[in-house]
């Protein structure tokens, strides 16, 4: 909803976009754009036509990759390279090797959302029930993988012995966090720790690895969480707690645009099948209500 960095992506001069959206609008016969100074909204009209067009440009890619014998290609947004959703992908690819993956990191459904709606990519990982207002219209979701978390402490840290805990006691610890970054990431921790009493502080974002485990070795009191599949980088002194009674489980969801019938969103929907949540009586595990539908 904005001509100059539409232009901009497109390589185009903001006059040579506006000309081709006249044109178009010409040839169908109805205005797509209400466009004032301030703001650039749809028409009703617009509205009715951009699903239809997303429609047909896969149409258009399927007919040029099949004539090309090209491989279905997915633009998927993963949030970052620490969490599960890159080993989903690395999966992905070997079990189907003809996929071609091109992998992007924006930390988050707020910036990744947008992206998936201006069709900039193909589907993204996040926590969707956790994501700040309503899901938008046009975008399909599903829980694709339920991960067990782990605490995570220094060599030097009182709890390093340990090899279990369950989640409440850790309220005397505190959680410590890298901050997330995404809305949805923050607001997920805060349910988890909220659910167990635990108090939560979040510090500065972790850049990479190493980052996160320098910053997790600086604390002498508090506790830091992850993935239970986090690969620690070799030589990390980190020591790894497992927490049970109950375990927390990370949702990962997929978010695609509806409608979306190209043969690489296909192929992973088929191989990404909805995760099966605990059933609701099952106490040795905890996951929000909401990730259970």
């Amino acid at each position: 909803m904005h001509f100059g960095r539409a232009a901009q992506r497109l390589f185009l001069t903001q006059q040579a976009l506006s000309q081709r959206v006249r044109r178009l609008e010409a040839v169908l016969g109805a205005s797509l754009f209400d466009r004032t100074t301030r703001r650039v909204e749809l028409t009703d009209a617009g509205r009715r036509v951009l699903p239809r067009a997303r429609e047909t440009l896969n149409a258009i890619d399927s007919v040029m990759a099949a004539v090309r014998s090209e491989p279905p290609r997915l633009r998927v947004d993963v949030y970052d390279q620490r969490f599960s959703s890159m080993t989903l992908v690395r999966g992905l690819l070997d079990r189907e090797p003809r996929l071609r993956v091109e992998v992007s990191m924006r930390q988050g459904f707020q910036q990744a959302v947008p992206a998936l709606l201006s069709g900039e990519i193909d589907a993204a990982f996040g926590q969707v029930r956790d994501l700040p207002g309503r899901w938008p219209a046009g975008l399909e979701s599903r829980v694709v993988h339920l991960v067990p978390m782990h605490a995570f402490v220094g060599p030097d840290h009182p709890l390093a012995d340990r090899g279990t805990m369950r989640p409440d006691e850790l309220r005397d610890a505190g959680v410590v966090m890298p901050d997330p970054v995404a809305s949805e990431a923050r607001a997920f921790l805060t349910r988890l720790t909220g659910r167990f009493g635990v108090p939560i502080r979040f510090v500065e974002p972790a850049v990479g690895l190493w980052h996160y485990g320098e910053l997790v070795e600086r604390e002498d009191r508090g506790v830091a969480l992850g993935e239970a599949g986090l690969e620690l980088p070799k030589g990390t002194s980190l020591r790894r707690i497992r927490l049970v009674d109950p375990v927390p489980l990370v949702p990962w969801c997929l978010a695609w645009r509806s409608g979306d019938t190209s043969p690489a969103l296909r192929a992973v929907l088929r191989l990404l099948p909805a995760a099966v949540p605990p059933p609701p009586d099952d106490e040795s595990h905890w996951l929000p209500d909401d990730y259970r539908d």
